[in-house]
């Protein structure tokens, strides 16, 4: 059976569902699709132990009603992922959302036709669904990489990725665990469960450089406290450089004007709020001089040193190369975790994970003998989810072979050669990495539902952006990111850990504030630069 709607928005996360609110209230027809049971998107996937958002719970939210913002009440400073359920979910029962989604339901291909000027889109449920506009919330980290270690299928014990955490969860306590992976979710992990399991033996291969968390629970004078500011909160996260409720305090060249203590009590005051502050809050220079950069880089790398009781371990878990090039996770109990007798770490850098056995896992001809092995080996993040669809555009060319020749877009929101398609969240804007994903989410969301009511008051269709615009985008960007210390990034910033995948850095670098008043422009001048019909 087919069906025919306006539009159809992949995913029931935190875009997929605020756009199909928007387009709702905007009097279109549209189709949400989500391959998990429920609403939530990643955060659905992601119930692993730890789960905990990194945004302030206060700015990790919705904005577009004032009722919803009076009425959910955090219970503190950074929401786990239990909570972060409970409010997509009262989200979506406030607004009746889930009538406009089918759940259990993966899309498998979206082909557009030309002749009829709109896209029909499949699924494995055997459903067809054609629609004029095709919109991708399908998330930046929503499809897992599985390493390709050998001998999984003979290992007697348990494998699970946190991104695909069974709902029901794991009984690890008393058990011999290995986690895979020291990023932000392998840290969440880490801490959670070190004081749980017999044996936990971490798997590092780079060494984050984490900001040590801080969590107080919110009382009700926190959150009226918070409520108060809304109104100028709601248009302030726009106006800075990371989507955040703050900016940098010192203006560009600023910092080289400090003396060496007034430097170091600006990191103490940075570090001591305990959010990612401390990552983008000081200076712009942190992110453009080697110098600065290497300042901000010793001061973390002396807060692991004191952490840690043993010094030759402590050695080990030290971040090397430049600070905030790659993702910046926060921590609660991370280092503290190897200062227990039953944590051990291996340095896989070095010597490689060689393969599972039948009792663990084999790192330089030494068996680790495990009973579950927990994967935080990350995402294809930014495109994966949409390259494994089949997605052909004009002429039939496919995404995922464009994507794997070269990866672009324009503004992070269309591809060219493929009209009416919109990618929240795609690779090049500001939201694949360098932004408070709330903030950049519902500013891009709303950008494509006010272009589809533009082309819907002139009497157009189609949008696409012309080959030039596009280039000219991807020029903007790789000047960008040339000019910072972004351009040694290593990591899946700029799709280092997926074998064959192009490299070019992934995020937006310009800063939340810039990119959102380009995206203004183009809405006020008329979408220059894209082929409308």
């Amino acid at each position: 059976m087919q069906h025919d709607f306006d539009a159809v928005v992949i995913g029931a996360g935190l875009s997929g569902l605020y756009q199909v609110y928007r387009l709702r209230e905007a009097g279109f027809t549209v189709q949400g699709i989500e391959s998990a049971p429920d609403v939530g998107g990643t955060w659905y996937w992601n119930c692993y132990p730890g789960a905990r958002v990194d945004s302030p719970s206060m700015v990790y939210q919705y904005w577009f009603s004032d009722e919803l913002l009076a009425e959910w009440n955090w219970s503190e400073r950074y929401s786990p992922q239990p909570e972060l359920m409970r409010y997509f979910a009262h989200v979506a029962d406030r607004f009746d959302l889930r009538r406009n989604f089918r759940f259990n339901t993966r899309v498998e291909s979206a082909h557009w036709d030309a002749a009829t000027r709109r896209w029909t889109i499949g699924t494995d449920q055997g459903d067809s669904f054609t629609a004029r506009y095709l919109i991708c919330c399908s998330g930046i980290l929503s499809a897992p990489q599985v390493p390709p270690f050998e001998g999984h299928e003979a290992f007697s014990g348990r494998i699970v990725h946190t991104a695909r955490w069974p709902q029901e969860g794991i009984d690890y306590a008393g058990k011999r665990v290995g986690v895979v992976g020291t990023g932000a979710t392998g840290i969440q992990v880490i801490q959670t469960i070190a004081a749980q399991v017999d044996r936990l033996v971490v798997f590092q291969r780079t060494p984050p450089f984490p900001v040590a968390m801080k969590n107080p629970p919110h009382e009700e004078a926190d959150r009226e406290a918070w409520r108060a500011c809304f109104p100028e909160l709601r248009q302030q996260l726009h106006h800075t450089f990371s989507g955040f409720e703050w900016d940098a305090i010192h203006q560009p060249g600023e910092w080289s004007q400090l003396t060496a203590q007034q430097r170091r009590d600006t990191m103490e005051t940075l570090w001591a709020d305990g959010s990612l502050r401390f990552w983008v809050g000081a200076c712009e220079e942190v992110l453009t001089d080697e110098a600065v950069n290497a300042e901000f880089a010793e001061f973390v790398r002396d807060k692991i040193r004191a952490r840690v009781h043993d010094p030759a371990l402590a050695e080990k878990l030290l971040p090397r190369g430049p600070f905030g090039i790659a993702r910046v996770p926060l921590e609660n109990g991370y280092y503290d975790a190897f200062n227990r007798d039953n944590v051990e770490l291996v340095d896989v850098r070095a010597t490689p994970i060689e393969r599972f056995s039948a009792n663990g896992l084999i790192v330089a001809g030494r068996e680790y003998p495990l009973d579950l092995v927990v994967l935080a080996t990350g995402f294809d993040a930014g495109t994966g989810a949409l390259t494994r669809i089949d997605i052909r555009g004009r002429d039939g060319i496919s995404l995922a072979e464009s994507w794997h020749r070269d990866l672009r877009s324009t503004m992070g929101l269309q591809v060219h050669g493929f009209p009416n398609m919109f990618t929240v969240s795609g690779p090049l804007a500001p939201a694949s990495a360098l932004c408070n994903a709330s903030t950049c989410l519902q500013q891009q969301v709303d950008w494509v539902c006010d272009c589809l009511v533009a082309l819907r008051d002139s009497d157009n269709s189609v949008i696409e952006p012309s080959a030039e615009k596009e280039e000219e985008w991807v020029s903007h960007h790789d000047e960008l990111v040339a000019a910072t210390l972004f351009s040694r990034n290593n990591s899946w910033y700029t799709g280092a850990n997926v074998e064959g995948k192009p490299r070019r850095f992934l995020s937006y670098p310009g800063g939340v504030d810039a990119y959102c008043q380009q995206c203004e422009d183009l809405r006020i001048n008329g979408y220059p630069g894209f082929e409308i019909s």
